[in-house]
């Protein structure tokens, strides 16, 4: 990082961050690039809204967990490389720039792979940020000798897999999927065999900072999401949508609460990092898909949509149910013992049958309240001995 009144320089060697750097906070440029990204985020939540409230809940749930992949790996691995690599000269700027703006690329084909299913523009925003990350691989292989085996590794893998997915915007249509799961796992192994050497220096505390930060972001967009929904009803002289709106608060509220209610620290040994640092794709994907269920609730309010009340609580209460077991087991099944582990899959399970009632939305609600209640009356008599530093045997 540049010192207070020096000059950046225009290229610096890239040496790595010590793992123990105190005071290691996000940059300008690490929120730009979130803010940056919330927008295909927004772009993916907004279509699996219109998607689900037309009936086409198959179709949705497939594109969605396919854009929301590009989305999230782009951004995983940009987070991941500059807690270690962040030199803030003018060539890692710009590098990071172009991965920004594959980024914007990669929202400007969610719609149409929604609509289409062609994937070919998001394919292109994605290869260009990827590609990018080659560059900063690259330059670290050149400047941290400690680690330059891990960081060819992720150089050679990505480019492979980069590749990989150009020549799938070849294949025939039948073979998308299953092209799409083979290279998506190429992508998620190349960490796990690029760090086989020697953990690259990434720092715990600036990595949980960086997934807290972003969860804020996905947790605003589904907020949004709901505004929307609920302005559009008002603007149609619709007056009658607040005890919704007030529900759906309510749920994004308590999301919040439950991710944030104790200090979490991303752990520093393979393999659970690796656990901790995937598993928060099921955290950002559903608490984008919970604002779009709840936009989907709100125009079944509105006579708009062409699902029942039943499907419209499901489109809320499974990504509810995901957010809650994908959180005990990342956070809460390692900190704490007692009444809040079970109460975490067992609302999850209650969120699962809310929908089979009248007013889905609404039990969700005071569901989620009640886990919030338990974990703050629990809070002392259930914290294990080693809450924020142990990791599984």
């Amino acid at each position: 990082m540049t010192g207070s009144g020096s000059v950046r320089p225009f290229y610096r060697p890239m040496r790595p961050h010590r793992r123990n750097e105190p005071h290691r906070a996000s940059t300008p440029l690490e929120l730009f690039f979130d803010l940056c990204f919330v927008v295909a985020v927004a772009q993916a939540a907004g279509n699996l809204h219109h998607d689900v409230s037309d009936g086409h809940v198959g179709h949705a749930l497939t594109s969605y967990l396919m854009v929301f992949f590009a989305i999230w790996w782009s951004w995983m691995n940009f987070t991941w490389f500059a807690s270690a690599y962040d030199t803030d000269d003018d060539v890692y700027r710009i590098t990071t720039l172009v991965q920004i703006a594959g980024a914007l690329i990669i929202a400007a084909g969610v719609t149409r792979a929604f609509t289409d299913g062609d994937f070919s523009v998001i394919t292109y925003g994605y290869v260009v940020v990827r590609l990018a990350a080659v560059v900063h691989w690259t330059r670290a292989a050149v400047g941290d000798l400690a680690h330059r085996a891990a960081a060819r590794r992720y150089a050679i893998g990505v480019t492979v897999v980069q590749l990989g997915w150009l020549l799938r915007l070849s294949l025939p249509d039948e073979w998308g999927l299953a092209s799409f799961v083979l290279l998506g796992l190429a992508d998620l192994a190349v960490p796990a065999v690029a760090e086989r050497p020697g953990m690259t220096p990434w720092h715990p505390a600036h990595i949980t900072e960086r997934y807290g930060l972003f969860t804020l972001i996905v947790l605003g967009e589904a907020v949004a999401a709901v505004s929307l929904a609920i302005q559009d009803g008002l603007n149609a002289g619709e007056h009658d949508l607040w005890s919704l709106a007030a529900a759906g608060a309510v749920i994004v509220f308590a999301l919040w609460w439950l991710y944030f209610d104790r200090p979490n620290q991303a752990p520093d040994r393979m393999p659970y990092s690796l656990v901790w640092g995937y598993g928060h794709y099921l955290v950002f994907a559903s608490i984008a898909a919970i604002g779009a269920g709840l936009g989907a609730a709100v125009d079944v309010d509105r006579g708009l949509a062409h699902i029942s009340p039943t499907v419209a609580g499901y489109a809320v209460g499974i990504p509810v149910a995901v957010f809650l077991l994908t959180i005990w087991v990342l956070h809460v099944r390692r900190q704490q013992h007692g009444g809040v582990v079970v109460a975490f899959p067992v609302v999850a399970l209650l969120a699962l049958l809310a929908p089979l009632g009248p007013t889905p939305v609404y039990v969700l609600a005071a569901l989620l309240v009640a886990l919030v209640t338990v974990t703050v009356l629990l809070r002392g008599r259930d914290v294990g001995p080693s809450a924020t530093v142990a990791d599984p045997a």
